[in-house]
């Protein structure tokens, strides 16, 4: 069941110029879900060393956390957490940083990370516009991951789609140069949404001429298989900051 979207804010008044990353309208709506007893064990068990704290004001020391220098990938929603279990499993040179607001699909990944014996994942339960404004220091990614965001389908709500101007203009300085904004999508019109919006940012390059093929390391998510047995198209977009 999903719970019903917070009312918008009151719109600024003219001429205000709010923080790129500060938005009244989520991407996202808090839904009920039923954590099974894995994942609740998990939970109790992992929480404590792979679950991070949302913290106001307060960078993250990645070399602490994870106890090491390496690259370091942020996933902005990962679900239930296969691709990104998938991931950290086939990169163990790389850190992975991953923003989930809901329980079952932080306990979900967190089962994983135990059954898999991961050590290089951490985890946030928090809005990830927050979490870059508050948390991520400037320049510190070598690659952010939103792989299946919410399409918000109906055209009432494209507003709440996170690949918006603001919201990808707020997220570059936290990527270094040269680093990776991967997007995935299977709705064909946020995909071209998507390469429109990265597409007409400055600070962005395309690695393809329109969209990329899929990297083989990126592990096929139930929402692509879903896709496929719909009849959808996949679409992948990888950009690098110039």
């Amino acid at each position: 069941m999903t719970a019903e979207a917070p009312p918008p804010a009151s719109p600024p008044e003219p001429g205000a110029s709010p923080h790129p990353l500060q938005r009244p309208i989520r991407s996202f709506v808090l839904r009920a879900g039923r954590m099974g007893p894995g994942q609740q064990r998990a939970l109790a068990d992992l929480g404590p060393r792979f679950l991070l704290p949302y913290t106001l004001g307060q960078a993250l020391d990645f070399s602490a956390i994870f106890g090491r220098q390496a690259p370091r990938v942020l996933e902005i929603g990962f679900g239930m957490g296969h691709a990104s279990a998938a991931y950290a499993a086939q990169h163990p040179q790389h850190d992975l940083l991953g923003l989930e607001v809901h329980p079952p699909g932080v306990g979900a990944l967190l089962k994983l990370v135990g059954e898999q014996q991961l050590t290089n994942v951490r985890i946030i339960q928090h809005d990830a516009v927050e979490v870059l404004r508050e948390m991520v220091p400037p320049a510190s990614l070598a690659a952010v991951h939103i792989w299946f965001p919410d399409p918000w389908h109906k055209k009432r709500h494209h507003k709440r789609r996170l690949i918006q101007p603001g919201f990808v203009a707020a997220l570059l300085p936290h990527l270094q140069p040269g680093g990776v904004l991967h997007c995935a999508t299977d709705w064909h019109d946020y995909a071209e949404q998507m390469l429109s919006v990265l597409s007409a940012e400055p600070g962005l390059a395309n690695t393809a001429e329109g969209y990329a093929p899929r990297p083989p390391w990126r592990a096929t998510s139930r929402f692509e298989t879903r896709g496929e047995r719909l009849g959808h198209g996949v679409w992948d977009l990888v950009f690098t900051r110039r």
